[in-house]
Parts: C-alpha cells; structure tokens; sequence
C-alpha cells in the first residue's frame, strides 16, 4: 500500500466494533476517483458479478479447509466487492454504502421480534418458525419463484425450484414417479442425440439435469453436495494419474508449454484403477 493511504491498525478482538471499515469505502473511492486506477474506473456493476460469485465461493472453501488466515482474506475480497459495487451505486447516483447497511439493519430488527421487539425468549424452533413468516408476509405479493436468484449455480437452482414448487403440491407423489421421469428425459435426450440437433441436444439434457435433481430430493439427498463429493473424488483420483504419469515419464507431453494427449488411455485408465484401489484400501 503506498504511504498517502494508512493501512488500519490490528486492534484485539474485544475492541474491534467495525471501526475500520470506513477505511475501505475511503480506499474505494480513492481507487474509482479521476486520478485513481484504470482498471477499477472502467468496472460496471454487470462486469463484477463474476467476481461476486468467485468470491464467494473462495469463502466457502477457505470455511470449509477450516483456514483461519485463508478465511480473514477470502471475507476482505467479498466485503471488497460489496463496497465496489455500493460504491459503483453511488457514482450513478443511486444508493451508496450507508444505504446498503441501512438496508440490511433495517431488515434484521425488522426480522429479529424476538430480540429488539416484544417476542422474547423464543426456543430455536420457535425463532426459525418466525422468521419464516416474518419473510412471508414481506413477499406474500411477489411470485411464488421471484425469490430464488436466476445466478445460483444451476444445480442448488434447480433444487430450490424444484423444491418451492413442491410447497405447492407441484410435484410427483412418491419417488417411483420421479425415477419414471428421468426415464423418460434420458430416451428424450437419446432421440435428440439420435436426430442430431444442438439446440435440441441441449434442451433435452437440461430436462435430464432437472429431473435428478428432483429425484435427488426424493431421496433427501442434495444434489449439490452429491456432485461436489463426486468431483472431490474424482480430483484426488486424477491428481494420482498425474503423478504416476511424472514418475513414469517426466511430465505430460507438451505442446507450446501445455499439457496434451499422448500417454495412452489404457495406461491412464491403470493409474485411475490404482486410485480407486488404494481409496478402498484407507
């Protein structure tokens, strides 16, 4: 950080109270001034989006590796993007960041009867229940799907439709009913292979996609977490591939610096089944 910007001072825990904060919107507003960085001065709210979703899901798995210090950095980029973005608001002259804590303020006593209100000394359950209705009632003339961001990732978007939906009664009555329908899309899908069309190829995969994941949910098992386990397995069983690959032959063969085919498929399918073997084995 050059010397004309203070970096806030490393206060106790027991003495922190947000008062640094104000330090970063200072820094946002230095960085999108006219003499600030080219870079930031020519972001748009539509061109950081991917980096909300980037963030975020740094946050997740810092949370998850159980990171103190990865965590602490991962928080710092999301808030970051939280104050670009209000920052951003302002110079179109639509909001800025006190509004957007103002908001959030305003929506948690609003939702919190038992704490700032006269509902005190509610149970859990009784707390969950609340907040449910509370938030009800706030979006009782809003579609019953408004609420469901278009961005989450189509998996867990999928789900929460789906899900929604079946608050409603839309939806099969038992899980035989939601097997028979992946059933179906898969024969859909193949017709579309068959035929050949793109479009329709895609359409069709989709309607495959959608219907597991509601069969998925007919099963209590999230889909999410189901194909996130998938593809964890599916990295350490690879990344053993490609050591095996480097003690048996230096590295991957290369062209223009990057890695490419030419270790044969039978001799990487031998590695995977040696992964797959010594993960039965722990």
């Amino acid at each position: 950080m050059g010397a004309d910007f203070p970096v806030p001072e490393t206060l106790p825990l027991s003495e922190q109270k947000g008062q640094s904060l104000p330090s970063l919107v200072e820094l946002m507003q230095r960085l999108l001034a006219e003499d600030g960085c080219a870079w930031d001065r020519a972001q748009t709210m539509d061109s950081l989006c991917r980096y909300v979703l980037e963030e975020a899901c740094e946050v997740i798995d810092a949370v998850r590796a159980g990171d103190r210090e990865h965590i602490v950095d991962e928080l710092g980029d999301l808030l970051l993007q939280v104050v670009f973005l209000s920052e951003l608001g302002r110079k179109d002259l639509k909001f800025g960041p006190d509004d957007v804590v103002r908001a959030i303020v305003t929506k948690l006593v609003r939702r919190h009867p038992h704490v700032f209100g006269a509902e005190t000394g509610l149970a859990f359950d009784e707390v969950e229940k609340n907040w449910e209705l509370i938030k009800a009632e706030e979006k009782k003339n809003r579609p019953l799907l408004d609420n469901i961001p278009r961005s989450l990732p189509a998996l867990d978007g999928a789900r929460r439709l789906s899900e929604r939906a079946a608050s409603v009664g839309f939806d099969w009555p038992d899980v035989v009913g939601s097997r028979a329908k992946v059933a179906e899309e898969i024969q859909e899908l193949d017709e579309a292979v068959h035929e050949g069309s793109r479009a329709e190829i895609e359409h069709e995969l989709g309607d495959v996609l959608f219907a597991l994941v509601n069969f998925a949910r007919h099963l209590g098992i999230d889909p999410e977490h189901a194909l996130s386990s998938t593809s964890a397995r599916f990295r350490r069983r690879f990344e053993h591939v490609e050591r095996r690959v480097r003690a048996t032959s230096g590295d991957w063969p290369r062209e223009e610096g990057r890695a490419t085919k030419g270790v044969a498929l039978e001799v990487l399918d031998s590695f995977w089944d040696e992964a797959k073997e010594l993960e039965r084995r722990r």
